[in-house]
């Protein structure tokens, strides 16, 4: 199997998804609902997502084919195949939807190819807003707009990253605790929070943030993302080096047989 070839295939997948957001991204769409997980950003879904997994789904069917390969995307109902398969492509046609139909940025194109213990072998991003394009291959690095993906240090405050703002946030008492813990042992002057985004960009930024985290809590109740929030990003965070683990550091179960829902472990992804 060439991984570099799945790569590139995997890129031209995302352009042309990413393409379709930004025909539609100054436009109203017509919003519907799916009856899954405990928020509203993983409950809404426009004809906008559908023609993004489309897409898709024409350009990687054809490798499924040749070398065995199962799908798991967001807006297509979980088949198992991915349990079964020694990898599969974990996609999310459109994250961020929610700030897609409120004309913000934050949305973004995610791909990755995933073997069936979990590790990410691929991971794809397209910030359409922004026409920037993040990938890693295992063990062959990380990439931005095709260079070497380098992280600088460049802000004297800790960023917290989130999908909503932390005063809206449960038990946002300890994460502000925990925030200030980690100012202190960086000797950092402050703390700026970014909210809004989807979880795949929202690990991008992140990474354009340094000193930087995001990270959810575990919790009973379905929800914290699902595999494809965190799959492309977990595997340019581990070519980085980087930590993109549970709440605890462990590995990400990214081949989550009960469910594709992360709320039983958290997550944690940081720059320090």
């Amino acid at each position: 199997m060439d991984v570099q070839n799945l790569c590139d295939i995997a890129i031209k997948a995302a352009l042309a998804a990413g393409k379709i957001i930004q025909n539609h991204m100054n436009h109203d769409v017509q919003v519907h609902h799916k009856n899954v997980g405990s928020s509203r950003a993983a409950q809404v879904v426009t004809a906008v997502d559908v023609a993004c997994e489309k897409v898709i789904f024409a350009h990687l069917y054809p490798t499924c084919e040749a070398f065995s390969l199962a799908i798991l995307s967001e807006e297509t109902v979980d088949d198992g195949s991915r349990l079964k398969k020694d990898f599969f492509w974990c996609i999310d046609p459109m994250d961020g939807t929610l700030a897609f139909i409120n004309k913000k940025s934050g949305f973004s194109v995610s791909i990755a190819l995933i073997a069936k213990d979990g590790t990410p072998y691929i991971g794809v991003v397209f910030d359409p807003s922004t026409n920037h394009l993040y990938y890693a291959i295992k063990g062959k690095g990380a990439f931005k707009n095709h260079a070497p993906l380098t992280i600088q240090h460049t802000n004297n405050y800790l960023t917290y990253v989130t999908d909503r703002a932390l005063e809206d946030t449960l038990r946002a008492n300890e994460i502000q605790q925990l925030l200030n813990q980690k100012k202190m042992e960086l000797g950092l002057k402050g703390i700026k929070e970014i909210a809004g985004a989807g979880a795949v960009l929202n690990a991008i930024l992140v990474l354009e943030n340094k000193p930087a985290c995001m990270l959810k809590f575990p919790k009973p109740s379905d929800g914290g993302g699902s595999i494809w929030d965190y799959a492309a990003t977990a595997c340019i965070y581990n070519e980085l080096g980087l930590p993109a683990t549970t709440f605890e550091g462990e590995k990400l179960d990214l081949n989550r047989k009960e469910s594709t829902f992360m709320n039983h472990q958290g997550v944690f992804y940081s720059n320090f």
